[in-house]
């Protein structure tokens, strides 16, 4: 029997749309602390009250979001998002205090929570059933390209110039041509699943009239939520604080470029390695692979600080985080029926903010109390406290549910 192929048109643009949208993102992410600092004078502790509001937003969009595509046209959702993401990093230009910065920043998450569903969620729909796992895998290449590039170039580009206003202007110009990428996506219209109408794949009967807490969160996959809290608490610290952790802990300055590109390099080749097995549906074997191999990576981190266990613990965290984000996303979506499919991806992706917020307030609030050499500990201990739910509790969990 011949193979569905994986490599469709519709495919291919929605790859390219999340890779635009999250170069936009991390165009301006590891910058933005140094950004706050020396245009507002910010504190630390105050750059993570202010970071933490654009994961906040984000986290509050999720699980509406997750209704939005599983109830309304996906097309429809996707294009409306996209459009609010866009137009969101105009706002920057215009801020000229830290409390409007902090307004446009807190409300710029909430677009960008829904978008990261509803195109996730796309990609799924244009993928052949066969070929599924492998290709949310795949998809997430997009994301660790952008990840090894934009910080690159923002960084680049702020040494040559040092103007925060080119990138918020490039930002916006690539997020554009993202949106109008996903214009072109051509989805086959589906049944909605609607309190008054179950699809048809639907094994679960909805109560009429009636919107419930698992149209917003998946409730049967809540302990795989729960572990990803942990997951992305400790990424939220690494990717807000690392250039000021290297340039004042470590004495690295110019490094956060090449951590973001070992890190990426790591990421791309975990996708690729780990495509067989998530093909094959191994999904808790690569899972475990990338719980263990992150735990290393954040030990290796804290306990050498200096260029080996920096440049090191991007490597290891790549190919860790590479096997980890797919498994994950895989099985939650193996937990839930057809009609539920944006609700899974936002139940995960809400897990992920959460984390991420947590993370961004409290290494600031650590790190102004005690500096960032123990913000760091914590999440070391984090990642190991995660690493061991997701061992001894999560995989059984996991087994027992899914559909």
């Amino acid at each position: 029997m011949m193979q569905e192929r994986l490599w469709n048109r519709n495919y291919c643009r929605v790859m390219t749309a999340n890779f635009a949208l999250f170069f936009a993102f991390y165009l301006l992410t590891p910058l933005l602390p140094l950004y706050l600092v020396e245009r507002f004078d910010a504190t630390k502790d105050v750059v993570g009250l202010v970071l933490s509001g654009y994961t906040l937003t984000a986290l509050l969009a999720r699980p509406f979001s997750g209704y939005l595509v599983d109830s309304f046209p996906r097309k429809r959702v996707l294009m409306v998002c996209f459009f609010l993401f866009f137009i969101f990093f105009g706002g920057y230009l215009g801020a000229s205090s830290l409390l409007l910065f902090t307004i446009v920043r807190t409300l710029h998450g909430a677009p960008f929570g829904a978008l990261t569903v509803a195109n996730s969620t796309v990609a799924i729909d244009v993928l052949p059933s066969s070929r599924r796992n492998e290709g949310i895998g795949y998809y997430g290449l997009s994301n660790n390209l952008a990840m090894a590039t934009a910080p690159m170039a923002a960084i680049y580009l702020y040494r040559l110039t040092g103007d925060f206003q080119l990138l918020f202007w490039l930002a916006l110009l690539i997020a554009g041509i993202g949106m109008m990428v996903d214009s072109q996506v051509k989805l086959q219209t589906k049944p909605l699943a609607t309190p008054q109408q179950p699809t048809a794949n639907s094994q679960q009967p909805i109560r009429r009239g009636l919107i419930r807490l698992d149209r917003f969160f998946l409730v049967r996959g809540w302990l795989l939520a729960v572990n990803m809290v942990f997951f992305g608490f400790c990424f939220g610290v690494v990717s807000n604080y690392l250039a000021i952790y290297s340039k004042e802990v470590m004495g690295i300055t110019g490094g956060t470029g090449t951590w973001f590109l070992l890190l990426s390099v790591g990421l791309v080749a975990s996708r690729l390695q780990g495509a067989r097995a998530l093909r094959e549906g191994k999904l808790l074997l690569n899972a475990t692979e990338g719980v263990i191999i992150s735990s290393v990576a954040y030990t290796l981190f804290v306990l050498f600080p200096n260029e080996f266990g920096y440049y090191g613990s991007a490597l290891l965290l790549g190919l860790g985080n590479g096997h980890l984000w797919p498994a994950f996303q895989n099985m939650i979506i193996s937990m839930a029926h057809h009609n539920e499919r944006g609700t899974a991806n936002s139940t995960l992706l809400i897990s992920w903010d959460v984390g991420i917020g947590l993370g961004v307030l409290c290494g600031g609030v650590v790190s102004e109390l005690a500096g960032y050499t123990p913000a760091f500990w914590v999440v070391a201990i984090s990642q190991l406290v995660g690493a061991a739910l997701f061992l001894m509790a999560t995989r059984a969990f996991y087994q027992k549910r899914q559909l």
